[in-house]
Parts: C-alpha cells; structure tokens; sequence
C-alpha cells in the first residue's frame, strides 16, 4: 500500500472509529458520509463525517469530521521528508490528516437522549451506572439500611458497575429519586427494611421508568445485564426516530414539506455550490412552523457512504438547476 493509499485509508479508518464511539458507548446512530465541497474543512482535499438526529428539534447534528488535507499544508509550511522507496533521497510533502472527537459529543448525548426530567445517560459512559437510595428510614433502621446499602455499593463496584449509595440524612428518599433523575443515573437501587428481610432490591430503569424486583442472589450479573439492556433499547429507540424521520425525495416541493415536517431529506444533488446556496436560501422559512420547527433553510449535512438510490438518473433537487445529479446528499437544518 503506497504512501498516499495508506493516508486516505486512515481518513475512513478514523471515521469508523467515530461511529463506533456514537454506536457502541453513547447508544446514538449516525450516517456516515462524505461533506460536499461547500463543507467540507477549507484547505483540505475532502472531509469524511458521521451525522447524527435530535427528533425533539428535528435537525441534524455533525458528530465528528475525520479530513484528508492532501498535500496543500504541507507545501504551504514546507513540510517534507524523505521518500523511504526512493534511494536518491528524493523529498517528498507530507499527505497530512486532522481529525478529533470534541466535547460536541457531550451535547449530542444530552440532545438525543434527555427527557423533560433531566439528563438520560448511556450506561457505558456515565459516571454512576447505579445509585442506591435507601427508603422508608427511620431512627430505629437507618444504621442498619446505611450499612446494607454501603455494602451493597462496594460489591458491586467490585463486579464493576460505577455504583453511589446517596445516604444523605436531610433529604428524603423523593428528593434524591428527582435528583438522581435530573442528572440522568442509568439504575436506582431503591432498599428499604423490606426489601432487606426478603433479600431483594428494587431497580428503576431511568430510560423508561420501568420498576422491577431483583433477587440478591446473583445480583451483580443482573445489573450488568439490565445495563446492557438499557444501552441496546436506548440506540434501538434513537434509530427508529432517526429513520422515521429520514426521508428520500426528488421533487422540490415535497423536499420543503419534508423540512418543515422537521425532517432530514437524501434528494439528488449535482455537487455545485451554487446549487446548494440556492437550496438553504429556498427552504427557509420567514416565520417558523412552531417553536420547535425553525425557519432556517436547509443546509447539506453528508453525501451518505450508503445511498438510497442511483442518483445519476435524477435531477438536481435545486429548483434552478437542470443538470443530473451525481448523487444523493442529505439535507436539512442542523445545528
């Protein structure tokens, strides 16, 4: 594999890094594909993306870039080295990449996943993957479920699930429920003198609400089980909404009805940047549709690696352009 073969490839192999993030820890699906000219990173030679969906909004939201800057930087700062197949010690410029995953993921997370309760974390990358709140204390049992739950918390973080056992004395068990919710704890562990006399804790589900009576014995394996549980139904739930909302379209008036239905349009695109100054400036809206529907126009998020369709057959999606498409593009407002 040459030199410049291998730089490329590192574009895609970063990319897959990308989405194996969003995917396999922050349980959020996203399209992968390349920017159009008009996005792609200024300088470079083309940039590769994973584009995510916020359906309480209705935009989209660009994950992370991996670039491939070609040779125009390193010309541009003399940047050279010597070729390594070469025996005349000819000198070459560098085939330089830029990627990074920046805390834009944080805010996909919140976006994608939170409710009207507060946040609603991924098991995988939560600081707590279960709190632990002791009920119905009193003066008589509160030394006795303090115990059980510190206990309970230190077995369990032994088995490795991030585990905080909330023992604070001037809240009620109420407030610490609300509390645990808003910061989005995957599992509460609710204890109380009961549950302590038949060997059982009580776990809500912070993703659904869902309650359920687990048994001591073997309770670590369990949890780890529920957690996984919770990952996989969270990206199962994230995906049905992203592709309820992701439509294909080759009319240009169904294309701004799709938009203003809040969501993310794969049309046939041409590839001119004129052409997609003209879409955004086309699709917006003087007055937003509701307050969750913006009027800003439609701009392009990814020409998708996976393609609905052959474009080539199509015309551009731009109602000023007749050329044919080269292929389809995804559109639509983002942040």
């Amino acid at each position: 594999m040459s030199y410049i073969t291998k730089t490329r490839v590192q574009v895609y192999d970063i990319l897959d890094l990308y989405h194996g993030v969003y995917k396999e820890l922050l349980a959020i699906p996203t399209v992968k594909g390349r920017k159009t000219e008009k996005e792609k990173f200024a300088g470079g030679d083309f940039t590769t993306t994973v584009e995510g969906y916020v359906s309480a909004t209705g935009r989209g939201i660009q994950g992370a870039t991996s670039h491939h800057l070609g040779q125009n930087f390193s010309k541009m700062f003399n940047i050279q080295f010597e070729d390594p197949d070469s025996s005349s010690g000819e000198k070459l410029f560098a085939h330089q990449n830029s990627w990074g995953l920046s805390t834009r993921s944080i805010g996909v997370v919140v976006m994608v996943h939170g409710d009207d309760k507060g946040l609603v974390l991924p098991p995988r990358v939560a600081m707590y993957q279960a709190v632990i709140v002791p009920c119905g204390v009193s003066d008589a049992n509160k030394e006795q479920l303090n115990t059980y739950c510190t206990e309970l918390r230190k077995t369990l973080h032994k088995a490795g699930i991030r585990t905080h056992a909330d023992l604070r004395e001037n809240y009620n068990s109420g407030w610490k429920f609300n509390h645990w919710e808003l910061k989005g704890v995957p599992l509460r562990i609710e204890i109380g003198p009961r549950d302590i006399k038949n060997n059982q804790v009580v776990v809500v589900r912070r993703d659904t609400g869902v309650k359920a009576t687990l048994q001591n014995e073997n309770l670590e394996e369990q949890l780890k089980t529920l957690l996984d549980t919770v990952h996989q139904d969270m990206y199962n739930r994230a995906l049905v909404e992203r592709d309820a909302n992701m439509a294909v379209t080759t009319v240009w008036e169904d294309f701004c009805q799709l938009l203003d239905q809040r969501k993310i349009i794969q049309a046939p695109y041409c590839g001119a940047i004129e052409c997609e100054e003209i879409i955004k400036k086309d699709s917006a809206r003087t007055e937003a549709v509701d307050d969750k529907a913006p009027a800003m126009g439609a701009k392009s998020l990814c020409i998708p690696f996976d393609q609905p369709a052959d474009a080539t057959t199509e015309t551009c999606i731009c109602p000023k352009c007749d050329k044919k498409a080269i292929s389809y593009t995804l559109f639509g407002r983002s942040y």
